[in-house]
């Protein structure tokens, strides 16, 4: 339903035989007939095999691929947008429903985009589009040739780097860059950040949690310290 309400360039709408009818179904099939795209009806099973098995309650969209925009044409949006720069970055983030939560809690919390490496990062699949309640349809998500690179360039053109770290002596709720053009790195499921994105971070933030747990899963790290940023530029007037 998001995804329609979006405008993303479907070709299909598959809705399973029997399903039950409320009104996001309803909603999604009006959306559909009323851009012309295709509303097929067809069994459960072959919903499916179409969907390689993913648990799609009752509906499916047919899309194409995903069209990735350039780094630079994402800090461009970002500075036109009239807002305080907010992008994200991941690095070595593989799994795409970390990459899918990323995406939406970085719409949720006011950022502009979000950027991927090139290589050893999970893309933007149908899990990954799924995980994100079609907030990828509005989320401008760009590729890095080198994401090392591309944070330098992102710092000359004035925006500061932070990166989260289990390790950092700064934590989330002292936070005093948020209110600042902002770039937030979110590191890998299990060994975090890369030591060069590591370097190249103006600051390193850790969340602070109860003693005895170890760690959280990237995507929940990367909307406590959203939620942080946005939080504080609120209370700044920034937002």
């Amino acid at each position: 339903m998001e995804c329609l309400r979006a405008g993303v360039p479907a070709t299909a709408l598959y809705v399973a035989v029997g399903i039950d009818s409320d009104e996001r179904v309803a909603e999604s099939i009006k959306l559909a007939g009323d851009r012309g795209i295709s509303v097929l009806e067809v069994a459960r099973g072959e919903l499916d095999r179409i969907t390689t098995g993913a648990m799609h309650q009752g509906l499916g969209l047919q899309v194409p691929p995903f069209a990735y925009s350039h780094p630079d044409e994402l800090l461009r949006q970002a500075i036109d947008s009239g807002e305080p720069p907010l992008l994200v970055a991941l690095d070595g983030v593989t799994d795409p429903r970390n990459l899918g939560a990323v995406v939406r809690s970085a719409a949720a919390f006011g950022a502009q985009g979000v950027v991927l490496p090139q290589r050893r990062s999970a893309s933007m699949t149908a899990v990954a589009w799924r995980t994100s309640a079609g907030t990828a349809a509005k989320m401008p998500i760009a590729i890095a040739t080198n994401l090392t690179r591309t944070l330098r360039d992102w710092a000359s053109e004035g925006l500061m780097v932070i990166g989260l770290d289990a390790d950092a002596t700064i934590t989330s709720d002292e936070l005093e860059l948020a209110t600042s053009p902002l770039v937030v790195v979110v590191g890998s499921e299990g060994r975090g950040l890369s030591r060069l994105v590591k370097e190249t971070c103006d600051q390193t933030v850790s969340i602070p949690m109860a003693a005895g747990v170890e760690s959280l899963n990237a995507s929940v790290a990367a909307g406590v310290v959203l939620a942080e940023v946005a939080r504080r530029r609120r209370a700044a007037g920034r937002i």
